[in-house]
Formats: C-alpha cells, sequence, structure tokens
C-alpha cells in the first residue's frame, strides 16, 4: 500500500522502559517484520509476563506473536484467512478477543473495536462508552 509511517524513536530507545500497553499493527509483510524484531520480542515477553497489556491486530496475533510463544494457553483472534487462522491454537471468531491481558482483532474493519477495547482495558468502560459515543461507534 506504499505507506510509510515513521517511529518517535527507535525501538532500542524503547527498551527497558515500563508500558501500560504494547498494541502492534497488522498487515503484511509488516507483521514479519514485527516477529524477527528481538527487542520487540523481548519487550512482549517482558509485558506478557509481569501481566500487562498487549494487544495485535489483523495478521500480527498469528505471524509476530503466535510463533514467539505469545499466544501459549490464550483465546485469540486475527484476519480470517486460512493461513492465519489456522496458526492460532485457541482461535475465536469474535472480531475483537480480551483473554488476561492479550487483545486481538480481525482486521481494518475491527480496527475502531479493537482501539476501543484497548481503551475499556486501560481506563474502564465507562470511558469506553463515552469515547465510543462520540466516535459514533457501536458497541455490542
Amino acid at each position: 500500500r506504499n505507506l510509510k509511517i515513521v517511529a518517535d524513536v527507535p525501538i532500542a530507545e524503547c527498551m527497558g522502559k515500563d508500558w501500560a500497553l504494547i498494541a502492534l499493527p497488522g498487515g503484511m509483510p509488516g507483521a514479519e517484520h514485527l516477529k524477527n524484531s528481538a527487542e520487540l520480542q523481548e519487550l512482549l515477553t517482558a509485558q506478557r509476563t509481569a501481566d500487562k497489556l498487549y494487544a495485535a491486530v489483523c495478521a500480527s496475533p498469528a505471524v509476530a506473536l503466535a510463533p514467539n510463544g505469545h499466544l501459549e494457553g490464550r483465546t485469540a483472534t486475527c484476519y480470517p484467512a486460512p493461513q492465519f487462522r489456522e496458526v492460532l491454537k485457541q482461535s475465536s471468531d469474535d472480531v475483537v478477543v480480551l483473554d488476561g491481558n492479550l487483545i486481538t482483532s480481525q482486521g481494518p474493519g475491527t480496527s475502531l473495536r479493537f482501539a476501543l477495547k484497548c481503551v475499556e482495558a486501560l481506563y474502564g468502560k465507562e470511558k469506553c462508552d463515552e469515547l465510543a459515543g462520540q466516535l459514533l461507534v457501536p458497541l455490542p
């Protein structure tokens, strides 16, 4: 899609810091790059083992999280293509899944619901509902 996103800081500057949430975008080949980033995987391991929030959308749950052990014992969702879904040991057809400190979602069309679930996990249901109303996003 030729979309270039530039980070505020290099990932090396993120190491050893405290994060309320680490969220991975989706898409290919970006999810492959996330999978192969040793620094990101170290951050995700620290986040997961500290029982802090981490999240991924689209291809990233299957491509960047699963192969690195970040979905072990967790139910997750991802982009509903067979090559991604078959990677998930415990998969759900829900558009957004919260399992413990892990949030996953299916893709571009579910990204607002994904973002709102992240808001709910960080700030509570009341703030999530308020923001959803302002955005005109119906929640189940």
